[in-house]
């Protein structure tokens, strides 16, 4: 049994170390926000936060997380910095198809966390990691800042 600390909650999860925190969070967690997209770290769908850190899930393995802080998607919108993200992304109707936009705020808190006056070359390098099919990369960039107008 491995201990995970998952949006403030312990869970004893029955997996090999080596199993990818993703399949720890969508398979025996039933925890569904958090995406698999490529499997190799390249996309980003599946960024969760570990100790404040984007991580991707689907490359980390639980060994790996246990007893460190996970948030995760499901959780996001407890925190004042994920709140005015999710806002933002509702008002400038950021999401297409929404795949990928559990990473894509995943990545963006943890930008606006550390940096509350990014540029756009902040924005493009902290997002850089995050695919989007659908190309709203621009709408991305745009709700970034209106979130860190909002915590101004």
């Amino acid at each position: 049994m491995i201990k995970l600390t998952i949006n403030g909650k312990v869970h004893q999860v029955d997996v090999a170390p080596d199993t990818p925190l993703l399949w720890a969070l969508r398979d025996t967690l039933q925890m569904t926000g958090t995406k698999y997209g490529c499997g190799q770290a390249l996309c980003g769908a599946c960024t969760v936060h570990v100790e404040g850190s984007p991580v991707r899930a689907c490359m980390t393995p639980v060994s790996a997380v246990a007893g460190r802080k996970i948030t995760t998607i499901e959780a996001i919108d407890t925190q004042r910095v994920g709140k005015a993200v999710q806002e933002a992304w509702r008002k400038l109707d950021v999401v297409q198809c929404g795949y990928c936009q559990s990473g894509q705020i995943m990545s963006a808190v943890a930008l606006l966390s550390q940096n509350r006056k990014p540029t756009d070359a902040d924005i493009d390098n902290a997002m850089s990691g995050n695919l989007c099919r659908c190309a709203t990369y621009v709408r991305i960039r745009a709700a970034i800042h209106e979130a860190a107008k909002a915590l101004a």
